[in-house]
């Protein structure tokens, strides 16, 4: 065997028996390494210092989409008034609950406790586009997009109550503490804009349950969601001080990032301070960015009018229909509009024509505006509540919440649209074909933008989490994407 110097002197080498012996003090280093990195205590893992952590990152394969638009209905429509028609509901209009659910516990305890009474829609629900997709007639302005359309019918979960359904449609979780979709996207992809949060969120009326639909929750912080105003100061304390020139602030904030990194390489692992130092700096960029963002004076009157904004009731959720447009054009991944308050206890049909009517147009509006400016095919727009609403009669023409069927439809990002996929029972009760859960529809919305929800961890906690947690599946998207 070979020799080699030792401390001046020519030693032999260690046999493959002593080489053995010695590494094996190595090996619970590696280990601890690799489990030290999957915390987060890796240097490794940490953001770099003059890095982007939002920068670009690649797809796991080919994307259909590059954004999103989720359109979330805060307060649960009702699938039976809106896009799942139900003839035989119709007909059984004011009669009792069928014998044939009362061996069902969950409709027993949905409906028999309401009496029973069944409760058809009062909007008449018409055939549009190329295959005949039906339509209620709350949305004439959407129906002229029934082609562009692929209405899921069978959507559930488990979750009867507002504060978890939302919480689950957000996160993938009833629990709190669980990054929120859009968190999620932009911790896989990135976002392609330097000026503008990956992630923007917008609301006609504050947030039911809080933050839960834009929290980045065990994610690094920088992923959560930013709220943008569409009126006045878009951000708030995004404007310096009016006696501080921009050479003297832009010589505070490299002071203050030269203080932060230093703080920061004392205490690795501290994503709210991660967050904070690119934070700095993306809002120092953003002082132009975001103001010109909510400009929409430059728009053209013809741009405005598709959108409803400047008349009533469609000016404000079309104005953030519009800014949604105007976001993902200048590259922001992950946009969320929060409409309030489809919650119709009583009279639901006056509840949900008063809402209808102030999003009918502006949605129709950015469909429209999403594709003749090229843009539809690459953003995929996602509008869905926390859950549906019983067959039967709640107090005074109300309806109860159902998490066991309700529908959700996506546009654009590669979709083919003018279908219906799936199917409640004959009242609209429970989802009885093509079932797709909440986890299936974000696997689905992940693998529109090129990423495996399976490949997509995080680890925390003791073991790696996804969105999806250990169920979902993608198989819908074959069936979004392929031919009518």
């Amino acid at each position: 065997m070979p020799s080699r110097f030792h401390c001046g002197r020519i030693a032999a080498a260690p046999s493959r028996r002593e080489f053995l012996a010695r590494s094996a003090f190595g090996f619970g280093a590696l280990a601890a390494g690799e489990l030290l990195a999957r915390d987060g205590w890796s240097d490794e893992t940490q953001p770099v210092a003059g890095v982007n952590p939002l920068a670009p990152k690649p797809p796991h394969f080919p994307a259909k989409a590059k954004s999103v638009i989720f359109l979330f209905m805060t307060g649960g429509p009702s699938h039976l008034d809106t896009f799942d028609p139900k003839p035989e509901l119709k007909r059984l209009d004011g009669q009792p609950l069928p014998e044939s659910y009362k061996t069902d516990g969950l409709a027993l305890q949905f409906m028999q406790a309401q009496h029973g009474k069944l409760m058809a829609s009062p909007f008449a629900f018409r055939k549009h586009g190329q295959s005949g997709l039906e339509i209620s007639d709350l949305f004439p302005h959407l129906a002229k997009h029934a082609d562009r359309l692929a209405v899921i019918r069978s959507c559930h979960h488990e979750s009867f109550i507002h504060g978890p359904a939302i919480t689950l449609m957000g996160t993938g979780s009833l629990l709190l503490g669980h990054p929120s979709i859009g968190s999620w996207v932009t911790y896989g992809l990135g976002c392609e804009s330097d000026e503008l949060p990956a992630y923007i969120v917008l609301s006609d009326g504050g947030f039911r349950g809080g933050n839960v639909m834009y929290q980045s929750g065990f994610l690094p912080a920088v992923y959560q969601g930013t709220i943008l105003r569409d009126e006045g100061v878009p951000i708030q304390n995004l404007r310096p001080a009016g006696d501080v020139s921009p050479r003297q602030q832009r010589l505070m904030l490299d002071r203050l990032a030269r203080w932060n990194e230093r703080h920061r390489q004392a205490r690795p692992g501290d994503s709210q301070l991660d967050a904070r130092i690119a934070n700095y700096e993306l809002a120092y960029r953003m002082q132009t960015a975001a103001p010109e963002l909510i400009d929409v004076s430059k728009e053209s009157q013809a741009t405005l009018e598709l959108y409803g904004v400047g008349q009533q009731p469609t000016d404000r959720f079309g104005k953030m229909c519009l800014l949604a447009r105007r976001m993902v054009e200048r590259g922001v991944r992950y946009v969320q509009l929060f409409n309030n308050d489809w919650d119709g206890h009583g009279e639901c049909a006056k509840n949900h024509q008063g809402n209808a009517q102030r999003i009918d147009r502006p949605i129709a509006g950015l469909l429209a505006d999403l594709h003749q400016r090229g843009l539809l095919d690459n953003t995929l727009v996602v509008w869905t509540g926390e859950f549906g609403r019983t067959p039967v009669m709640q107090g005074n023409l109300g309806r109860d919440h159902s998490p066991y069927g309700f529908t959700t439809w996506m546009a654009g990002g590669g979709i083919a649209g003018s279908k219906a996929i799936g199917a409640t029972d004959e009242l609209g009760f429970r989802a009885v074909e093509d079932a797709v859960h909440v986890h299936d529809i974000h696997a689905t919305i992940l693998g529109l933008l090129g990423l495996e929800h399976t490949k997509l961890p995080f680890y925390f906690g003791g073991r790696e989490r996804r969105l999806t947690d250990v169920f979902g599946d993608n198989n819908l998207t074959p069936r979004l994407v392929g031919a009518r």
